[in-house]
């Protein structure tokens, strides 16, 4: 198997936001982050993926397969959490893992009390009264259960507590350890990406902009902060800010040698501030008039 997920010119089209043709693969062994900006297309293109919404055109495939065609086969090895798991909310986690293990031909229910020990879970807690580390922790417990062998998770890290979101990229690196299963999750904490990513895919606007190895998005661009305040660099830049007493932003390598003459020295950037000053570039560099 060459790809665990594949999408390929996938358009969606509303009245006020469109996918523009987003294609990216996902292959096993790979942890894989799926970021932009609210509102970006994140959520609509994995629901497009689980065919939870209907896209225009493209097409989807898992395991080399057609899944509009093996939809039922696929799902089978999937595991899928949204970033809100609401349903149900006076349900005991035992009494939905009853409903939902009907759904799954492989489901082991002696595997879903082992993850369930492992994570603290107390099987006789109700959905809503979970915070929401607990709940993702379920989603993850309920696809390693029916042997999922890849995990599309929406926003899994989103308000969970430092040593909660620790402990969630600590188990989706172990997952992978064994490179026959892959991780697909949308996230806006860039700091998760840093620690546990393999890969990236970043959209702007219903459109995929970088598909592609972590180490490849971030070696394709410097980060400077240039005390002189230069202002004769500023088109230099791919995106700047300028403060009181310094300008800083986001560069091409190709022009760390102009900055270097001036006595600036670039560094490597983190994934934050190459999302945020992309994101500048993208919507302009302009700024409020208050």
């Amino acid at each position: 198997m060459n790809e665990m997920l594949r999408i390929e010119n996938l358009k969606k089209k509303y009245p006020s936001f469109s996918l523009k043709g987003v294609s990216f693969d996902i292959k096993p062994g790979q942890i894989m982050g799926f970021i932009g900006r609210n509102g970006a297309g994140k959520t609509t293109t994995l629901k497009c993926v689980m065919n939870l919404v209907h896209y225009d055109s493209g097409s989807v495939y898992a395991f080399d397969k057609d899944m509009t065609k093996n939809e039922l086969e696929c799902k089978q090895r999937i595991g899928f959490a949204l970033s809100e798991l609401n349903y149900y909310p006076n349900k005991t986690i035992r009494q939905l893992m009853n409903v939902t293990k009907r759904f799954y031909k492989q489901f082991d229910e002696h595997k879903f009390e082992e993850a369930c020990r492992l994570f603290n879970l107390d099987v006789n807690k109700k959905l809503e009264e979970l915070s929401t580390g607990m709940k993702v922790k379920f989603s993850v417990a309920i696809a390693l259960s029916h042997n999922a062998e890849l995990l599309i998770l929406d926003e899994p890290t989103s308000g969970l507590d430092p040593v909660s979101r620790e402990e969630i990229l600590d188990l989706f690196r172990d997952l992978v350890k064994k490179k026959d299963r892959a991780i697909l999750f949308s996230t806006h904490i860039t700091s998760d990406l840093d620690k546990c990513a393999s890969d990236i895919t970043y959209i702007h606007d219903g459109e995929i902009i970088y598909t592609g190895s972590k180490k490849g998005f971030i070696d394709s661009y410097m980060f400077v902060k240039d005390k002189t305040s230069n202002k004769s660099l500023t088109n230099d830049y791919i995106s700047y800010k300028e403060f009181e007493d310094h300008i800083e932003g986001l560069i091409s390598p190709e022009n760390k040698e102009k900055f270097i003459k001036n006595g600036i020295e670039p560094v490597e950037p983190d994934l934050e501030q190459i999302m945020v000053y992309l994101e500048r570039s993208k919507d302009g560099n302009e700024s409020f008039d208050l």
